[in-house]
């Protein structure tokens, strides 16, 4: 099954997009970027949603970067949350680029937040970069709507971090934050809560969003760190 997989996803290569969308993943080796675009690779998974695939799922680390991602997507498709779960926690270790970590949205854990929540916070105390900016994504998702709670905010403001793909899911988190949880988010912007590079990055991303006002935005433009 894997050969044939494989197979079939060079088969869907775009040479053009391979070589647009590598200047994207600049931390992923182009070798192993077949180049097939995402429309593709979701019209591959739905056909192969009938298939017994468990023998690539388990062909860990994969190969080629878009055999990560149509691992992905498989396991989104799933509705049942356990086999979602165990599914992503197989899965994880093995992230190493940002595409693939934020594209992974399982369906099914929208109706099991309490215990997503649960996972989260084993999943924020990990050390390994792609793990760690699931985790915040998943909070961004999940939890910045009707089960907000601001204790959030307070958990991932401890986080510092040298990694460039954890800061830039901080920012953006925070930047979301702010547009969905003004008043809550606000103060870790004035009292300068978050580390420095974040902070602006933040200020930057909210500034950009539609979903933030012009009297706002006037607001942060006042609260950049130089």
């Amino acid at each position: 099954m894997v050969e044939i997989i494989r197979e079939h996803l060079y088969d869907l290569q775009d040479m053009k997009y391979k070589a647009f969308h590598c200047r994207l993943i600049p931390n992923v080796d182009p070798d192993t970027v077949i180049g097939v675009r995402t429309p593709a690779l979701k019209a591959y998974a739905k056909e192969l949603k009938n298939v017994d695939v468990s023998a690539f799922l388990s062909d860990l680390p994969h190969k080629y970067y878009d055999e990560n991602n149509l691992h992905a997507f498989l396991i989104m498709s799933s509705k049942d949350y356990a086999e979602g779960l165990e599914a992503v926690k197989a899965f994880l270790p093995y992230l190493d680029n940002w595409a693939t970590c934020d594209l992974l949205r399982p369906v099914s854990f929208k109706k099991h937040r309490a215990e997503l929540l649960e996972e989260i916070k084993l999943w924020l105390r990990s050390e390994h970069t792609y793990t760690l900016r699931f985790a915040m994504e998943m909070l961004m998702v999940h939890f910045l709507d009707e089960d907000f709670n601001a204790e959030y905010l307070e958990w991932l403001a401890e986080i510092r971090s040298q990694e460039y793909y954890v800061n830039m899911m901080l920012a953006w988190y925070y930047a979301t934050a702010l547009a969905k949880q003004w008043e809550a988010t606000l103060p870790y912007i004035e009292k300068r809560g978050l580390d420095k590079w974040v902070h602006n990055k933040t200020i930057q991303k909210a500034i950009e969003s539609y979903r933030v006002t012009d009297e706002q935005k006037a607001h942060l433009r006042t609260l950049r760190i130089l």
